[in-house]
């Protein structure tokens, strides 16, 4: 029998039925087959009996236990909200820097005196309207005023200028392909993890790509170092083949910054000007998602050596130089969907 799907009087009122059967000399497992309930309920009444007699076994009144649930005050749970909001747990003297259900409730604790179970505290932040989520990895380095800059003035404004000029605006990145950092996912029997071989060399391919919105690609592919002839390469194939004066928004990369790069920009700045992204701010660059399908396309591919990987990676890019909408595709990204504001 299933005491769950009774009421709390009819629990109550079977415990001391079985009780004083056993009481009166009824063999506990005689018990349990008279009144089809589990040995293990038997002997937790036993224990209840011989602890408080009768008294013992009658329901008790549901509910928490004292100081449990405690609630906030709505000041106090604005408080809370606000801490979750602009701090980590590293922020506020507890170790860690995600928010879990029990660090909050810890929080909330020590802040308040509200004691919460972790059940009870997810239930509030879904309430207050939050979920789990996986982080977006950000660089401690990176300067969330110089990207609100970028994003609320610097990039309207360039935005603005290349359309008064007719010029189009390029983003570009390059991205290094390794032999033993593509990994992908596979369905497989729980508890019994898929082990696929693959090489253990290491080898690698170095690739540069430029999107603009109006859905053009333009791509390199190359094996060795990124240097300066080889951007330069790039640059001059891309206003070659490209007849509007090109904005061209990258990082700050070295190679990019280099002095024979603004030489060769200056000379020819009626066909190409460089902008640079606020420093570790690569989620500001729609170029970066085109790297992200690179790889996961790549990760299901059986390469051994530079060769098999070098034929994928330039097919990868062909084939997504051919579909413009899936270029367009990429400004529509969480972090990137600021290019596409209006003027």
């Amino acid at each position: 029998m299933d005491m769950r799907r009774l009421s709390p009087v009819a629990q109550e009122a079977l415990r001391l039925r079985v009780m004083h059967a056993v009481v009166n000399g009824m063999d506990p497992d005689e018990a349990t087959r008279v009144f089809c309930v589990s040995t293990d309920s038997i002997a937790n009444w036993q224990d209840r009996y011989g602890q408080g007699g009768w008294e013992a076994l009658r329901s008790r009144r549901p509910g928490r236990r004292p100081g449990e649930g405690t609630r906030m005050t709505a000041s106090e749970e604005k408080a809370l909200l606000d801490r979750l909001l602009t701090h980590t747990p590293d922020d506020v003297g507890m170790v860690g820097r995600l928010w879990t259900a029990r660090t909050v409730a810890v929080l909330a604790r020590e802040l308040f005196g509200a004691i919460y179970t972790d059940r009870g505290m997810r239930t509030l932040l879904t309430r207050w309207g939050f979920s789990l989520q996986r982080p977006d990895k950000r660089a401690v380095e990176a300067d969330c005023e110089s990207q609100r800059v970028w994003v609320e003035q610097s990039w309207p404004l360039l935005r603005q200028r290349a359309k008064d000029e007719g010029a189009l605006i390029f983003f570009a990145d390059q991205v290094g392909v390794r032999s033993d950092q593509l990994y992908g996912r596979t369905w497989g029997h729980r508890g019994h993890t898929p082990v696929p071989t693959q090489t253990g060399n290491r080898f690698g391919i170095n690739a540069m790509s430029a999107i603009s919105m109006q859905g053009t690609m333009m791509f390199t592919a190359w094996q060795g170092s990124a240097t300066t002839d080889v951007f330069l390469t790039f640059l001059n194939r891309l206003i070659t083949t490209v007849k509007p004066k090109i904005h061209l928004v990258l990082d700050g990369h070295s190679v990019h910054r280099s002095k024979a790069v603004r030489d060769w920009v200056a000379a020819r700045s009626e066909a190409i000007e460089l902008h640079f992204l606020p420093p570790y701010s690569p989620q500001l660059n729609p170029d970066e998602m085109v790297n992200a399908d690179l790889k996961r396309d790549l990760a299901d591919q059986s390469i051994t050596d530079v060769r098999r990987m070098k034929a994928p990676v330039r097919s990868f890019f062909w084939s997504v130089q051919k579909q413009s909408d899936r270029i367009k595709s990429y400004f529509h990204g969480k972090h990137v969907r600021y290019t596409l504001r209006t003027i």
